[in-house]
């Protein structure tokens, strides 16, 4: 005969196991902001201030020396330093020298206590060369604003995973901040300062992106809201790294999707990657952000049915998951691209289309 107080406790083990299968629902309590890996709490890193230091970076692809050191005197106008390493436009192959060069210089700009924040000078591809040659803890106990995306997205998913800490979705061409001709759009570069740099309306307080009519307009899939933890990026990196111990972890997560020049096909058999290894049906609500359609062969569309089409395949892996989703939202290789913190607590409203950032 079970005694008074093994009932009890057993109560309260059905009572906590109840409370966690309710966190499914799109309308259930945000997700705490947590590591997935191991349940530490996520690090905002501190805003950047006039006179602090940036460090560009080259984990991927080559970059243009021109571009990079107008990027160096745009900033250090606005009041900023630029630190730049002598090996900085090295090139080996189709990547800024090796992995060895790549990894090292990533981690001089996380372990100097001057460097605040850390520029990556493009993506291209090569950051998942060096994701197995950081030291997540070091990044751990020095954290600093990481921006970039493309390529950039497997040092997202990696620093997320596996150092908690926030980083943010955000342009790379930062040579175009301040040109009067080929100048970031006002809608791009105000929240990207404001995500990195605190200013505007809201910042820490949290803010809802207001997306101009001139921009692409967010096409809501689903009904109500969700909270989550943002997780995601380029859908290109997510699938590749699926299966390493830097997989994205989308358990209760907003998930964030964008990519470039891939066929429906493509879109659609990662997706279908994702689906299968449970990541999609883990979710509280998705932004699908732009999947620009420039493909490299024009029968890559390979059909006129409309289900077959991008934004037909999206359709049909998320309109059946019951979730509050955002698509076509202005974020992505586009000159609308929306700075966006990855490992943030964020609302997506699909009765409104809108995102807001959390308070932090």
């Amino acid at each position: 005969m079970l005694s008074k107080q093994h009932v009890v406790s057993s109560l309260a083990i059905v009572f906590v196991a109840s409370l966690v299968s309710g966190c499914r629902s799109a309308q259930a309590p945000p997700a705490q902001a947590v590591v997935p890996s191991d349940g530490r709490d996520m690090i905002w890193p501190e805003p950047l201030q006039p006179g602090d230091m940036i460090m560009f970076v080259a984990p991927a692809g080559d970059l243009n020396e021109e571009r990079i050191l107008q990027a160096k005197d745009g900033l250090e106008a606005r009041g900023y330093r630029v630190k730049i390493r002598k090996d900085l436009f090295s090139k080996e192959g189709y990547l800024a020298g090796s992995d060895k060069r790549r990894a090292k210089e990533l981690m001089q700009a996380f372990l100097d206590p001057k460097v605040k924040a850390v520029f990556p000078g493009r993506g291209g591809y090569g950051t998942m060369r060096i994701l197995d040659q950081l030291d997540y803890e070091k990044i751990r106990a020095h954290p600093k604003i990481l921006v970039g995306f493309s390529d950039i997205t497997g040092l997202h998913l990696a620093l997320n995973r596996r150092a908690g800490l926030v980083t943010f979705h955000s342009p790379t061409s930062f040579w175009r901040l301040d040109s009067e001709t080929e100048g970031m759009k006002p809608f791009t570069q105000e929240y990207l300062l404001r995500a990195t740099t605190g200013q505007g309306a809201g910042a820490g307080n949290g803010y809802t992106i207001e997306v101009p009519e001139d921009a692409p307009q967010p096409i809501p899939l689903g009904r109500g809201k969700a909270r989550g933890r943002l997780a995601g990026g380029n859908l290109s990196m997510i699938s590749a790294l699926e299966g390493t111990p830097f997989a994205i972890d989308t358990r209760d997560a907003i998930l964030l999707l964008e990519d470039t020049r891939e066929a429906p096909y493509r879109i659609d058999r990662m997706l279908k990657q994702l689906h299968l290894a449970g990541k999609l049906q883990t979710l509280r609500g998705a932004i699908l952000g732009q999947f620009t359609r420039n493909y490299d062969r024009e029968e890559d569309q390979m059909t006129e049915d409309p289900r077959f089409t991008v934004d037909g395949v999206l359709r049909q892996y998320f309109e059946p998951l019951g979730i509050p989703v955002l698509m076509n939202y202005p974020v992505g290789h586009s000159a609308y691209n929306a700075t966006l913190p990855l490992g943030g607590q964020v609302e997506i409203d699909a009765d409104e289309g809108t995102l807001r950032i959390l308070e932090h």
